[in-house]
């Protein structure tokens, strides 16, 4: 029992049945046609209105009650990631190459079972339940935007949840302003001239280019963005050769950026390409560069921010503060169109405790009744019934 909300034991069961059912059919970005049939199926029954197709899967359930004041938007995501999960769980993955790493089963069984009990809650408005495909890396919060979210489907203000294991159980965050990183990609092809190994100086060695290269790309954060502001930058592969005794045509330099200010991601995008460049010129090789950027940052309107974190005190959360991560989340395209916010709810296990997109990851059960009483909670509070 939360404040003004009751989450039936039966409620619950049903839910971690859900997730586990969910978590066994894990499917990668834009392929949740089995999962999107379930979820409709279930919503269906709950008596709701529902659009699907958009983006694809996703679905967009919406219930209206009283005068039809406000309306607001609760979002889930339902891709899985590339991972071949190694967890012994008697509902693991049953599609190799492929799992639910980043506990997106939780959030549409919390979800699920919020839009289970809406019908069963007071409040004057509409609530939309947002399940959206293609979180991971691949923008489909963007997509179903472009193919016109809320311009068919309006709302005043959106919300995601997201768990977080570095956090206990009962804790919430959902500061105002920034609390995910924006990202980009960046491939650099360094192309020289290959030769025999033992004959170097009849070719042009992009392998020696490149290392200079990832060298030099270390002083972007530390000597090119302010250190009152935060980025990263990683190298995170390195392709070249084949042979022990062969220098390659050429090689390829991959990694990612992280940012919060337009200032910082400008910059950074600035200097990897005139870095690159130049120390490839001055080895006598050419450098080919894209870097696309992915996602915007995450940045939480204040009055939602404040809004949820009222709601995630009465049901009965621990609200804290924390620093935002440099990690990155697609929800960033709906707050670039609506006020809204974005939440984190703690979700730490016991003992050995894998973090997101290991392939040990398994969403913690004793959240589901956590994030579904904030959901409700949140129905009830953003939708509530005038004074007459």
């Amino acid at each position: 029992m939360t404040d003004g909300v009751t989450i039936p034991a039966d409620t619950i069961a049903t839910a971690v049945a859900w997730r586990h059912f969910l978590h066994s059919i894990p499917e990668l970005a834009y392929e949740e046609r089995q999962t999107s049939a379930f979820l409709a199926e279930q919503l269906a029954g709950f008596g709701l209105s529902i659009e699907t197709g958009l983006a694809g899967t996703g679905i967009v359930a919406s219930v209206t009650k009283g005068n039809a004041g406000k309306t607001i938007g609760l979002r889930a995501d339902m891709d899985a990631l590339p991972i071949h999960e190694t967890a012994d769980l008697a509902y693991r993955s049953t599609r190799p190459g492929a799992m639910h790493a980043c506990g997106h089963d939780g959030h549409m069984a919390m979800l699920l079972a919020a839009a289970s009990l809406v019908q069963g809650i007071d409040f004057d408005g509409t609530v939309r339940f947002i399940f959206q495909p293609a979180e991971e890396n691949e923008g489909g919060a963007r997509r179903m935007i472009e193919e016109g979210l809320f311009e068919r489907l309006p709302v005043d203000a959106v919300y995601g949840l997201h768990n977080w294991p570095q956090l206990a159980p009962g804790a919430f965050v959902a500061g105002p302003g920034p609390i995910m990183a924006a990202f980009s990609i960046f491939d650099i092809e360094i192309r020289g001239k290959g030769a025999h190994g033992a004959m170097p100086h009849e070719g042009i060695d992009p392998i020696v280019a490149g290392c200079a290269l990832v060298s030099a790309l270390q002083t972007v954060v530390s000597r090119n963005i302010s250190p009152l502001d935060t980025a990263v930058l990683s190298v995170t592969q390195i392709h070249a050769g084949d042979a022990y005794n062969v220098i390659p045509e050429h090689a390829t330099i991959r990694g990612t950026g992280r940012w919060f200010s337009q200032e910082a991601g400008d910059a950074l995008e600035a200097r990897l390409r005139k870095i690159a460049t130049d120390i490839a010129s001055a080895h006598d090789c050419v450098a080919t560069i894209r870097h696309e950027r992915r996602y915007p940052a995450t940045l939480n309107n204040a009055v939602a921010a404040e809004s949820a974190r009222h709601a995630a005190a009465r049901a009965g959360l621990h609200v804290i503060e924390a620093a935002p991560s440099m990690a990155s989340e697609d929800f960033a395209f709906m707050l670039q169109a609506v006020p809204g916010a974005y939440a984190w709810i703690g979700s730490a296990k016991e003992g050995i405790n894998p973090g997101l997109h290991s392939p040990q990851f398994d969403f913690n059960d004793a959240v589901l009744p956590q994030g579904v009483a904030y959901w409700t909670r949140l129905i009830q509070s953003e939708l509530a019934i005038a004074d007459e």
